[in-house]
């Protein structure tokens, strides 16, 4: 194997020393270098991307270029290949059958020289490179953030991209490197860890709004008051979960204003405009300054925190190790 690849490299500088003195078979030797090598490392990484996301806008953002680029990038891959690997309308683009069949090929390659290059990357003092997380708004904001500030600071040739997201994510299919979601939404094949403290939901309203509609004591009589609905992505509404003594209840609450952003939910509320269920760590501040009050306390026990998830492999990004690294050590 050595004497062949002795061989081979000999023979590639002599054929580099013969195209120095002569021009034309220089330029052919280009032409058929193109011919026999359609696609580059970026073409192909570039076409992953678009179809793993399935929107050129998207992929274009994760490869840090313009969409416009992007697209010429891949028609130009299309064409020396011969082949159309995708299809494309104003408003949805999407693999044909043979670039399923490339992608199925090439993402599997594509990880692998990612493991391989992160593995020489774990010979560095700190890691350098790019950590994507998916995680729900409401953890970005109340245990995320404080946690990524010091990884930054720690290790100053990471970038962390945190996509607030509160849908349910596919992180290998869209590419990111580990999510935060409960424990009960995990999937069975991914190594899971405790991400902050337990959390706890409350439920809150103006001084103004309980004097005019009075103080509700058990969950049934949301029913009759003006509540400030979370609603899902997907449409649906958030029906309010409360447990006391081994007592579990499912409140199906109505109200004027809907929003699915807690911050929005503590706004509404400040104002007067109903009773709204959030997170602790939202209420926190107006609760102490008196704008906003609890009420139903006895009835909103903590839960189970966070947990950050990530893919069980052998091989994990020396970034993600870094940050995994951090969470235990603050645990």
């Amino acid at each position: 194997m050595l004497l062949s690849m002795t061989g081979l490299v000999m023979a590639s500088s002599l054929r580099r020393c013969e195209l120095c003195n002569n021009p034309h078979a220089n330029s052919q030797a280009i032409e058929s270098f193109s011919s026999m090598n359609p696609a580059s490392l970026t073409d192909l990484q570039a076409f992953a991307a678009v179809a793993r996301r399935r929107s050129f806008r998207q992929a274009a953002n994760e490869l840090g270029v313009s969409p416009s680029a992007l697209s010429h990038a891949l028609r130009g891959l299309e064409t020396r290949l011969g082949v159309r690997l995708l299809n494309r309308t104003t408003r949805s683009v999407a693999p044909t059958e043979a670039g399923e069949r490339l992608l199925s090929r090439l993402a599997p390659a594509l990880q692998g020289i990612h493991d391989a290059l992160d593995a020489v990357n774990a010979f560095r003092d700190s890691p350098l490179g790019t950590l994507r997380i998916n995680a729900p708004r409401a953890a970005c904001e109340l245990v995320l953030a404080p946690l990524v500030a010091r990884f930054l600071a720690a290790h100053p040739g990471m970038r962390v991209e945190l996509a607030a997201d509160d849908a349910f994510v596919d992180i290998v299919a869209a590419g990111f490197d580990a999510g935060v979601r409960f424990g009960e939404s995990l999937q069975q094949d991914m190594v899971a860890l405790p991400l902050g403290p337990a959390q706890r939901f409350v439920v809150v309203a103006a001084p103004a709004y309980l004097a005019a509609h009075g103080t509700p004591h058990n969950p049934r009589e949301l029913q009759g008051h003006r509540c400030i609905r979370i609603r899902f992505t997907n449409g649906t509404y958030y029906r309010w979960e409360f447990a006391r003594g081994g007592e579990r209840l499912e409140i199906d609450v109505d109200g004027p204003l809907a929003v699915h952003d807690m911050s929005l939910m503590i706004d509404a509320a400040e104002r007067g405009l109903g009773l709204a269920y959030v997170y602790a760590g939202y209420a926190g501040a107006p609760v102490a300054a008196g704008r906003l009050l609890t009420v139903l306390d006895d009835w909103c026990p903590e839960i189970p925190g966070f947990y950050l998830y990530y893919p069980s492999r052998k091989l994990m990004p020396a970034g993600l190790k870094a940050f995994v690294d951090l969470l235990r050590s603050t645990a």
